[in-house]
C-alpha cells in the first residue's frame, strides 16, 4: 500500500497538476475543520494537583476528547486518562506513586546519580527485624482411589 506522500510523488512524475491541485485543496479543507492540530512533541508540563483539577473541569464541562484536553493543557493523552479514570495526581502527597515516579524520571534526566542502596548487612538486619510471617496452613489433600468413584 502506498503512502500519501508516494501517491503525491507519482502524480508529480506523471504531470497530473489538476490532481495535485485537488489534493492540496482537500488538505486545506482538512486543516480548516480540524479541532486539534497535528500531533507534535510537547515539552510537557509538570503534573500538579491544580493541573489535574483543570483536566477534570475541562472533561466535565466540555465535550472535548482526552486528546484535545491533553493538547490544550500541554500533557500527553495518557496523563489525561490517568486523571479522569483513576483519579491520579489529585493530591499533593509527595510520596504518591506517581509523584515518586516523576521525581525519579526528572533525576534521571538531570543525570543525578542513583541513590545507593544500603549495604547488604544493613538490609539483612532489616529483614531480621521484620515480624515473622505465620507458617502456611497445611492443606488436607486426600487421595482418591478408583473404587471411590
Amino acid at each position: 500500500m502506498a503512502t500519501l506522500k508516494e501517491f503525491e510523488e507519482a502524480l508529480r512524475e506523471h504531470g497530473m497538476n489538476m490532481a495535485l491541485a485537488l489534493l492540496e485543496r482537500l488538505r486545506e479543507r482538512d486543516r480548516a475543520t480540524r479541532t486539534v492540530k497535528p500531533a507534535r512533541r510537547l515539552t510537557g508540563q509538570k503534573m500538579t494537583p491544580e493541573l489535574a483539577r483543570a483536566i477534570l473541569d475541562l472533561h466535565a464541562s466540555t465535550g472535548m476528547t482526552q486528546q484535545e484536553i491533553a493538547f490544550k493543557v500541554g500533557v500527553n493523552q495518557g496523563r489525561v486518562n490517568e486523571v479522569i479514570k483513576r483519579g491520579k495526581w489529585l493530591s499533593d502527597d509527595p510520596h504518591a506513586p506517581e509523584a515518586v515516579a516523576r521525581d525519579k524520571a526528572l533525576a534521571r534526566m538531570r543525570g543525578d546519580p542513583k541513590p545507593k542502596k544500603p549495604p547488604l548487612a544493613a538490609r539483612s538486619k532489616e529483614r531480621k527485624a521484620a515480624p515473622a510471617k505465620a507458617p502456611a496452613k497445611a492443606r488436607n489433600q486426600g487421595q482418591l482411589a478408583l473404587g471411590d468413584l
